[in-house]
């Protein structure tokens, strides 16, 4: 069955967006597919503005959140998985919601393996 949660964060961020304020998310850095610049993690967390005139290039896909924006002056293209989203909220109001947790651990637990037959 698909995750309701993009559907959510793509809701949440059109409301935020229609109403003038800043949609903010947090991360979960943790897990091994998330893309951001690791000098301002703090405690495996780290809390991005999406709003359009913060962003280039925005995608609220079905399966991630992608980006390029400006840190400390330099450009970087950002990836963030959705399960690794832990909530999206307006800057202004702290309005919002939160997301259950991903066990990063359980990603390597979900991913195919090979085997070799003979």
């Amino acid at each position: 069955m698909t995750p309701v949660t993009p559907y959510l964060i793509r809701a949440y961020y059109q409301w935020m967006e229609d109403s003038g304020l800043t949609a903010h998310i947090l991360v979960d850095c943790r897990h091994s597919a998330v893309v951001v610049p690791k000098q301002f993690i703090q405690q495996d967390k780290i809390v991005l503005n999406i709003t359009s005139s913060a962003t280039q290039s925005l995608v609220l896909g079905d399966n991630h959140i992608s980006f390029k924006a400006r840190f400390s002056g330099q450009s970087m293209d950002v990836y963030i998985p959705s399960h690794a989203i832990l909530s999206i909220y307006a800057g202004e109001n702290g309005e919002g919601m939160q997301f259950e947790p991903q066990d990063p651990e359980s990603e390597d637990k979900q991913k195919p393996g090979l085997t070799l037959l003979d």
